[in-house]
């Protein structure tokens, strides 16, 4: 149903803007050969493909079903008796829109529509009106599904040549999708981005940073009450067998190993089955879906700190325990699965962490992520079975196993907060300001600290000596909680500064006035006919950062890019003009239309150079930490574009 909902979501922003001026890197043709045919006979109509260079155009199988799919298909006619569709052997490359292997055109692939004339088409000229959807992208931005229809006349003449054209070898038969035939005439619509919006954290490191994570998290989570008291448990299971030797042994972790990855795994697949390449990719900065983590978060976090517990279905657990007892792999691998079951009562706001943080990437994140967090939870299983003597050596369980638990209570709180300030940014609520925010985040890291030095308590009998290891980390969470509160009072806070709400007498845009002050430069805030008659009658041109409340990349750029010295000497020359995207108002929709209507894109940080005129002189889209390379853009972007 989501899967569905997203789709009809992006079939719906493709139809929308039909005042726009859109970017159509997809040109078409259309020939029939032979283009006389005799009454039951059969014609080749052949449908030829232009794709500027550095744009591709996504196959009929790419991904299949959704909007961005090649369909194409004949209008209905009473003078055609059937018809079939073939397309040519596609390209498969690694997307970087969507992270996974996609099936896509370059240059000028032809594709051919099989057609056999009914028997009683009447003699003369027939109209074959051939019915086009599809997607094209570019290595950054894609296109929302454009819609074309291309007509051609073929002659029915009882006296022409019957012999039959054939298809080329290389072709493959081409599905067309019901539901999706395309309205006459149809404009191409305006483009828009499929990368991600208004992306978190997660997202702003790329996939290989939230594998780390989560292989990290994987290994926290063997640190808790659930799973670490297991260790000595499930180790005797599947070391004590008959024959008593390593290799079997071996075979025994790898086949337990396996259970938990393909459990967890299997999670993240179900998370991109359901949401689908687009889904992955656009509702990271959708408001109901920041509130959906936030409430996940809370949860979670409220679990792991004590105030109830999550545990899985006792008769799912039941029949799963009967299965072990079978004996031999088949065996081995069902106490896999019980044993990830059974440890989702504390694994579980790890998990649930990372599936709503997957959301920021593309479809390969939850996948890839769970994957890696089950490899990180499994693995002291599999290294134990190679080392078993290694097993009496590992701590007793006890009071640590509490403290830890309960400290990553307090970080998922942490990042709660964060979510749910991204919803009040986007609602202009200004409920958590730069302030309360950075207040809530400092109280929760000192509650962390004082908890660990045994100030704070959460639990009973925590009576235990305070080691150098739990001394250093109580540090740790004392100084962060300090750092953060000259940020209240308007410092900047560095690479911290993209994760929280902007301060209100900043540049950085929480203020409702006009304009504003920062890093030496006065910004216009949403009042593009201001800035723009402030750039005729200064004669400057006219810088356009087209940004968001809630988004991360947009934040970094302008605390730790515009205030550099290099940069803000460049800005000097230009009158500075910022508009907010991403909130649910009036202003923010007109901000979008008119980014849309300019550029062909809604993707934030955008920025756009134009002079007194209008014209376009120079765009750089996304954020970077090159500074020479933004610099250059600022630069010769006050020299016209070819």
């Amino acid at each position: 149903m989501r899967r569905a909902l997203t789709l009809i979501a992006v079939s719906m922003l493709a139809a929308a803007p039909s005042w726009a001026q859109p970017l159509d890197p997809v040109q078409w043709t259309i020939a029939i050969e032979p283009a006389t045919a005799p009454p039951g006979g059969a014609t080749l109509v052949r449908v030829k493909a232009t794709v500027e260079e550095g744009w591709h155009l996504y196959s009929s199988t790419t991904p299949q079903g959704s909007p961005i799919a090649l369909n194409l298909r004949l209008a209905d006619s009473d003078a055609i008796a059937s018809w079939k569709a073939h397309q040519p052997e596609p390209e498969v490359k690694f997307d970087p829109n969507f992270q996974m292997d996609s099936e896509w055109y370059v240059g000028e692939p032809e594709f051919l529509i099989e057609t056999q004339l009914a028997e009683s088409a009447a003699p003369g000229e027939i109209a074959l009106v051939a019915e086009l959807s599809y997607g094209a992208c570019d290595a950054t931005r894609c296109l929302p599904p454009a819609r074309r229809t291309l007509e051609a006349t073929l002659v029915a003449d009882a006296s022409a040549a019957a012999a039959p054209p054939t298809v080329p070898s290389g072709y493959q038969t081409m599905k067309v999708f019901p539901g999706r035939k395309p309205a006459a005439a149809a404009a191409p619509a305006a483009a828009s981005p499929a990368e991600k919006p208004a992306a978190a954290s997660a997202g702003d490191q790329g996939l290989a940073s939230f594998a780390a994570v989560a292989f990290g998290f994987g290994l926290l989570a063997i640190f808790t009450p659930c799973v670490f008291p297991m260790i000595p448990i499930t180790m005797s299971f599947f070391m004590s067998t008959q024959s008593g030797e390593k290799k079997a042994s071996l075979v025994q972790a790898t086949t337990f190993c396996l259970g938990v990855i393909v459990l967890f795994t299997g999670m993240g697949a179900g998370v991109s089955a359901l949401l689908g390449p687009f889904g992955m990719t656009q509702l990271g900065s959708n408001v109901w879906v920041n509130l959906f983590i936030a409430l996940i978060f809370f949860a979670f976090g409220a679990s792991l700190m004590g105030a109830f517990e999550i545990t899985m279905p006792s008769g799912a657990m039941t029949s799963l325990n009967r299965l072990t007892g079978s004996g031999g792999i088949f065996a081995t691998l069902m106490m896999g699965l019980v044993f990830a079951l059974a440890s989702f009562a504390c694994t579980g706001p790890f998990v649930g962490a990372l599936l709503a943080g997957s959301i920021q990437g593309g479809m390969a994140w939850p996948i890839f992520g769970m994957l890696m967090f089950s490899s990180g939870l499994a693995a002291p299983f599999f290294l134990l079975a190679l080392f078993p003597s290694y097993l009496d050596r590992l701590p007793k369980s006890g009071g640590w196993l509490a403290r830890t638990k309960i400290t990553m209570g307090f970080l998922i709180l942490a990042a709660a907060f964060k979510y749910l300030s991204n919803v009040d940014q986007m609602y202009q609520l200004h409920y958590l300001t730069r302030e309360r925010f950075l207040a809530i985040w400092a109280v929760l890291f000192s509650l962390a600290g004082l908890y660990l030095l045994g100030l704070l308590k959460l639990e009973e009998g925590d009576s235990g000596r305070i080691g150098l290891g739990r001394l250093g980390v109580a540090g740790v969470f004392l100084v962060t909680a300090l750092s953060l509160i000259p940020g209240m009072f308007g410092a900047p806070l560095g690479e911290l500064d993209a994760y929280v709400p902007a301060s209100t007498g900043s540049s950085w845009g929480a203020s409702t006035g006009g304009a504003s002050e920062g890093g030496g430069s006065r910004w216009i805030k949403d009042d593009y006919t201001a800035a723009l008659n402030e750039a005729r009658e200064s004669g400057k041109p006219l810088l356009i950062n087209f940004t968001g409340y809630a988004c991360t990349n947009c934040k970094w750029m302008k605390t730790n890019m515009f205030p550099r010295s290099e940069i803000a000497e460049s800005l000097d020359g230009l009158v500075l003009l910022e508009l907010y995207t991403d909130a649910l108002d009036d202003v923010s929709e007109l901000n979008q239309k008119l980014q849309l209507e300019r550029f062909q894109t809604v993707t934030i940080p955008y920025y756009a150079i134009v002079d007194a005129d209008e014209n376009t002189l120079g765009e750089f889209s996304g954020s970077t930490r090159d500074a020479e390379a933004f610099r250059d853009f600022l630069s010769s972007g006050r020299e016209p574009t070819t």
